[in-house]
């Protein structure tokens, strides 16, 4: 299964849209984490803790996509968009959808 941002996949022929598939991650993070990015905010410096979230996150929806893919018997996933968001205190949402397509 090709999981791509982009339109297309060099080379192949897209013959059949087979519709729209997307995927929810919400991520709770615990106080500990917030406590250690809030004094990287005030003193500059990366958040791991929240970047390891976020990647988890990230891995979660992707593998929910390929397999609402899987589903609908596509070769591909195209045009994948992916958004970030903070809901509420402490949480994280990573929301994707993709199209998902069949070759000739």
């Amino acid at each position: 299964m090709i999981l791509t941002t982009s339109p297309s996949v060099e080379g192949r022929e897209i013959r059949h849209y087979l519709g729209v598939v997307s995927a929810q991650a919400i991520m709770g993070l615990h106080v500990g984490k917030d406590i250690t990015a809030g004094f990287r905010n005030i003193i500059g410096g990366r958040s791991k803790g929240y970047e390891n979230e976020i990647a988890k996150a990230v891995d979660e929806v992707m593998e929910e996509l390929k397999a609402g893919g899987e589903n609908l018997a596509a070769d591909a996933v195209v045009s994948i968009d992916l958004d970030y968001e903070s809901v509420g205190t402490g949480m994280l949402m990573v929301a994707a959808s993709g199209t998902a397509v069949k070759f000739g």
